[in-house]
C-alpha cells in the first residue's frame, strides 16, 4: 500500500513557548487574547495552550502594529478569516491592500505637517498672529483680543 504514514497532531505551545518563538512578552499575548486577536484552550490545571498557527497570527499582529494599524482594524480583519485557519499570503496580501488608504493618508497627514512646520521654523516670527501652525489663516484673532491658546 502506497499510504503516507499518519503524522501525529502538532504539539500546542505554552505561552512561554508562544512568547519565546513569537518575541512577544506573555503579557502582551494575554492581552491579544483578550482583545479576542488570538485565542487558546486552557488545561486541566487552567494553563493556556496555544496551536501552533497562533505564531503566524502574532506575526500578523506585529507587522500591522508596526506601520501603525490598529488593534480594533487588525481584530475586524481577523473576524474576516475562518475561525482557527492561519493566514495565508493571499490573506496577508487582502489585508495589506484593504489597509493601504489608510497609510496612504496618513502619510499625507505627515506631509502635510512636516511642511508647516518647516515653513513655521523658515519664519521665525513664533507669532500666534502670523504663525501657520500655531494659528493657520489668524482665525484667532476672529475671536477678540485677550489669550485664546492655554497651555
Amino acid at each position: 500500500m502506497d499510504r503516507e504514514p499518519s503524522r501525529p497532531p502538532a504539539r500546542e505551545l505554552t505561552v512561554g513557548e508562544l512568547a519565546a518563538r513569537s518575541g512577544v512578552r506573555p503579557s502582551a499575548l494575554r492581552f491579544y487574547e483578550r482583545e479576542g486577536l488570538i485565542h487558546s484552550r486552557r488545561t486541566g490545571g487552567n494553563q493556556r495552550r496555544y496551536r501552533r498557527d497562533t505564531l503566524r497570527r502574532v506575526a500578523v499582529i506585529r507587522t500591522a502594529q508596526a506601520v501603525g494599524i490598529s488593534l480594533a482594524a487588525i481584530r475586524e480583519a481577523f473576524a474576516e478569516l475562518p475561525e482557527g485557519r492561519t493566514p495565508t499570503r493571499e490573506d496577508w496580501a487582502r489585508l495589506a491592500r484593504s489597509w493601504q488608504p489608510e497609510l496612504d493618508a496618513r502619510i499625507r497627514q505627515l506631509r502635510a505637517l512636516q511642511q508647516r512646520l518647516t515653513e513655521c521654523i523658515g519664519c521665525g516670527c513664533l507669532s500666534l498672529e502670523h504663525c501657520a501652525l500655531s494659528n493657520p489663516h489668524d482665525v484667532l484673532s476672529r475671536q477678540g483680543p485677550g489669550a485664546r491658546r492655554l497651555p
